[in-house]
C-alpha cells in the first residue's frame, strides 16, 4: 500500500492506473479494496487490542514475508517443537501467523483473539499510519521487512519509527537477510525477547533453524508446492515462492525502468538513511 503521492506517472495517470487495478483511496493511501476491504480495516483500526507480548510482522508483498514468517514462527516456538514435528511441515505460515486485516477482520468485524496463546503472532501489510492505536500504545514488537522496490512511503513510516523506538520496531532488509541469514535470525531473536542462549550456539541451533527454515526448504514442502490456504485470494501456495533472488527484478524491468527508478528511490529517500542494495 502506497501513499497517493507515491507515483511513477502523473497524478491523474496513477489514478486511473490505480482504480483499474483494484485500488482505492483510503485515509492517504491506496488500498488493494479487491483484497482488503477497507470496512475490514475501519473494525481492525476499531476493535484489536494489542497486547504487550504480541508480535507482528509487517512488509510489503514479494519482500520476503512468507520466509520471516516461518523464521518468527520457528524462533519463538523453538522449544516446543522438533524440526519432525513442527507445524511449518504441514502448514503454510500464512496460516500461523495470519494477517489482521486481510484475513481476522475479514472474516469477522470483531474476532475473539482471547484464546490465542501468547506470545500471539500477527501480520499485516498496512503502512504503519493505519496501525491500530493499541498497536502503537502498547510495548508490542513490529518486525518490518521490505526490499528494493516502490514502496517508498511505506518502509519510511516503519524506518523511522525503528529509529524512534528501536526497542518496538525492527527494520529488516531481505537482502542483507540473504545474505547473513544467520546474524540476521540472531538480530531477530534477540529483538524478538527469544534469544539464543550460549548452549544453543555451541550445538547450531541458529544454523538448524537457519537451514530448515530456508527459502529453498519452504518451497519444497509439499504443504506449499500443492496446497492452498482456506479463503485466499492466492489460488496456490505456491505463488508465495519465486525466485527469492536479490536483485531479480532487473530480469522483469527495462535498464530505462530501473534507472528510473533507482533515481526515485534516490530522490524519495533522501535525508532518511534509508538505502537498498
Amino acid at each position: 500500500m502506497e501513499s497517493k503521492e507515491s507515483s511513477l506517472g502523473t497524478p491523474s495517470t496513477a489514478a486511473s492506473n490505480a482504480y483499474a487495478q483494484g485500488l482505492t483511496q483510503f485515509q492517504g493511501f491506496w488500498i488493494p479494496s479487491r483484497s482488503v476491504p477497507t470496512s475490514s480495516i475501519i473494525a481492525f483500526q476499531k476493535y484489536f487490542q494489542a497486547l504487550d507480548d504480541d508480535i507482528i510482522v509487517v512488509s510489503k508483498p514479494k519482500s520476503g514475508t512468507t520466509w520471516l514468517k516461518a523464521l518468527v514462527f520457528s524462533i519463538v516456538n523453538r522449544h516446543h517443537y522438533t524440526f519432525s514435528n513442527t507445524p511449518l511441515n504441514s502448514t503454510n505460515p500464512h496460516l500461523l501467523v495470519p494477517y489482521l486485516d486481510i484475513h481476522l477482520y475479514k472474516e469477522n468485524p470483531n474476532p475473539d483473539l482471547s484464546t490465542i496463546s501468547s506470545p500471539r503472532l500477527f501480520s499485516t501489510d498496512l503502512p504503519y499510519p493505519m496501525l491500530a492505536d493499541s498497536i502503537k500504545r502498547s510495548n508490542c514488537r513490529i518486525v518490518y521487512i521490505t526490499r528494493y522496490g516502490p514502496f517508498w512511503d511505506h518502509a519510511l513510516g516503519y524506518w523511522n519509527m525503528s529509529l524512534e523506538e528501536p526497542l518496538n520496531v525492527l527494520f529488516l532488509r531481505y537482502e542483507e537477510l540473504k545474505e547473513d541469514p544467520v546474524a540476521q535470525t540472531k538480530k531477530l531473536a534477540a529483538f524478538l525477547g527469544f534469544p539464543f542462549s550460549i548452549e544453543e550456539d555451541k550445538t547450531g541451533m541458529v544454523n538448524q533453524i537457519v537451514d530448515f527454515y530456508s527459502f529453498n526448504n519452504l518451497k519444497d514442502l509439499d504443504v506449499n508446492k500443492t496446497g492452498k490456504n482456506p479463503g485466499s485470494i492466492i489460488p496456490n501456495n505456491k505463488l508465495f515462492f519465486r525466485s527469492g533472488k536479490v536483485g531479480d527484478y532487473v530480469n522483469h524491468l527495462s535498464p530505462t525502468a530501473v534507472e528510473r527508478l533507482s533515481n526515485i528511490l534516490e530522490e524519495k529517500l533522501s535525508g532518511s538513511d534509508l538505502t537498498f542494495k
